[in-house]
């Protein structure tokens, strides 16, 4: 069995992963220095609605599935915000691995979804928007998207009670209108309130975990998570590193996350304010 062998396993894959959420826990915990970083900076860099250019880069790794033993999932995220005028657009594009296919899984592309949110409510300690959102079927495989074009609207808030307490939701919700007739049509909903708690330096504890519902078959998602996060400043970028296990407590249907580790980079370019 040659190098390349090796990572391609399912088993090396998940090390893998677990190696880069340890790399990212210790790095959150570290004392970097914020010089720079504005309390404004550092409250919003947790915003949704954030007028100015981001990128994400979001990991979910998923060692136990509700009622399918022994297999693990794993989904990347690229996502891209941009201000047009009073319009947030927000991109967002998944990788994943789903159990089942061969080498003991099935990666690839899933389906791209964008949303516009007008921000009706722009102010220090408090943002509010909300327009329409859109999926297309961009997955290049069958396990990793519905095959249909989808439509629905998308709810955020974020809010700065005090200097060191932001909290916040993000609801959306998504069905199809055309697609492939083959597959089945679709209506979900995800609900993902969201709370951060400033320590100092930079550091603050989180709590984003996203409940799924699927509308038409009943099934869901409740997620608990609690992590830690960093923020630094470099120029005219503000980063925002973290980590957050995330455990579900409520769920109904199989192939749910029982457990999942998120971790990721938000890069803030706040000069294009």
């Amino acid at each position: 069995m040659t190098g390349m062998d090796v990572l391609k396993g399912r088993g090396a894959r998940a090390f893998l992963l677990m190696l880069l959420f340890i790399a990212v826990m210790a790095a959150v915990a570290l004392p970097v220095r914020a010089d720079g970083l504005t309390s404004e900076e550092q409250a919003q860099a947790n915003n949704p609605l954030a007028s100015m250019k981001t990128l994400n880069f979001q990991n979910y790794y998923i060692p136990k599935l509700t009622g399918v033993p022994d297999e693990v999932a794993n989904t990347f995220w690229f996502r891209y915000a941009q201000p047009i005028g009073p319009v947030l657009i927000r991109a967002s594009l998944p990788l994943a691995t789903v159990p089942g296919g061969e080498a003991g899984g099935t990666s690839g592309l899933g389906d791209l979804n964008i949303f516009g949110a007008y921000l009706a409510v722009q102010k220090p300690a408090l943002t509010f928007g909300v327009g329409p959102l859109f999926a297309f079927p961009t997955a290049t495989e069958d396990a990793l998207g519905s095959g249909k074009w989808q439509a629905g609207a998308a709810m955020v808030t974020f809010a700065v009670p005090t200097p060191n307490v932001q909290l916040g939701g993000l609801v959306t919700w998504q069905a199809s209108f055309s697609g492939d007739e083959d597959r089945e049509a679709t209506s979900l909903m995800a609900v993902q309130p969201f709370g951060m708690w400033q320590l100092g330096g930079g550091t603050y504890v989180r709590s984003t975990g996203i409940m799924a519902f699927d509308l038409l078959s009943g099934n869901y998602n409740v997620p608990f998570g609690l992590g830690l996060g960093k923020v630094v400043k470099a120029g005219p970028m503000v980063f925002n590193m973290f980590a957050e296990p995330q455990f579900t407590i409520l769920h109904k249907g199989m192939g749910q996350p029982a457990l999942q580790f998120l971790f990721g980079l938000n890069m803030q370019f706040v000069s294009s304010k």
